[in-house]
């Protein structure tokens, strides 16, 4: 009973468990590539702001993918991010649907603005 409580609050203890092994694998990978999946990770994290675990880890467990795939095969780090790493990242993270912190932010403000007009209004 305890553990479904902890599960509803925290999130699932298999969503943890996955999300480890995203980031024992980019922590596992070869120079430059580690440092460089290490930064872009950080980044989607900010950027990506995705609230869905199962999302989140799928975006996760591709990243790690990538970065599996580039190392196996010597791909230069700039083929893979091209000129510009932000824009690499957030066309990345884009390819995620789900909800996102900003998703949740956009709503509340509406919200807000909404409540606020229907005060002035009476």
């Amino acid at each position: 009973m305890a553990a479904k409580w902890i599960e509803t609050v925290t999130g699932s203890w298999e969503q943890k468990k996955q999300y480890r092994q995203c980031k024992a694998r980019i922590d596992a990978l070869p120079e430059p590539y580690g440092a460089v999946a290490k930064a872009l990770q950080r980044y989607l994290m900010y950027y990506g702001g995705v609230t869905d675990g199962g999302t989140l880890l799928l975006m996760l467990g591709d990243f790690a993918d990538l970065w599996d795939r580039a190392a196996a095969d010597g791909t230069p780090v700039r083929t893979i991010v091209g000129e510009d790493p932000v824009e690499f990242a957030e066309a990345f993270a884009q390819a995620y649907t789900g909800t996102r912190w900003l998703d949740k932010e956009r709503a509340r403000l509406t919200q807000a603005i909404d409540d606020a007009q229907r005060e002035e209004e009476r």
